[in-house]
Formats: structure tokens, sequence, C-alpha cells
């Protein structure tokens, strides 16, 4: 899966274009690296995503095309 669509699926964000301006202003990253919204997502990978002063780390434990907003929590778990 695209690693914008993950971001809003697992509600990690709000919106897809939200996660796309976020990757290419360059603060998501993926395993460490900067990615693109194009990057392919995979469990056990890494997200760092920048959100002003502060970042939020997961790790990706599951990818479900769509799921229900109370069930997307259990798609990763944070560090």
């Amino acid at each position: 899966m695209r690693l914008d669509k993950y971001l809003k699926v697992s509600r990690l964000v709000k919106r897809r274009t939200v996660a796309n301006e976020a990757c290419d202003a360059g603060r998501v990253l993926l395993n460490g690296k900067i990615a693109r919204a194009s990057a392919p997502v995979k469990v056990g990978d890494v997200i760092e995503i920048a959100f002003g002063n502060r970042s939020v780390r997961a790790e990706v434990l599951s990818i479900q095309e769509t799921i229900r907003k109370e069930e997307a929590q259990e798609m990763f778990r944070y560090l």
C-alpha cells in the first residue's frame, strides 16, 4: 500500500492530501529515510511524522484497504 494511503486509512493523518503534503515537505520518514507519498509500506516498517515541534513514531502492524474508525488504532503501535 502507498504511504499516503496508509497514513489516511490508519488515521495517523486526517486526509490523504495532508499526508501527500507532509511527504513532499520531507516531514515523513519511513525506516529512518525521507519517504515519498508513493513509497510502499510493509508490516514491520517504522513511520515517523514531524508535526510542528513534536514527532510521532509508529510501527506498522497490519495493512488493510478499509477499516472502521474504532479499529484503525490496531493497524499500528506507537513507539
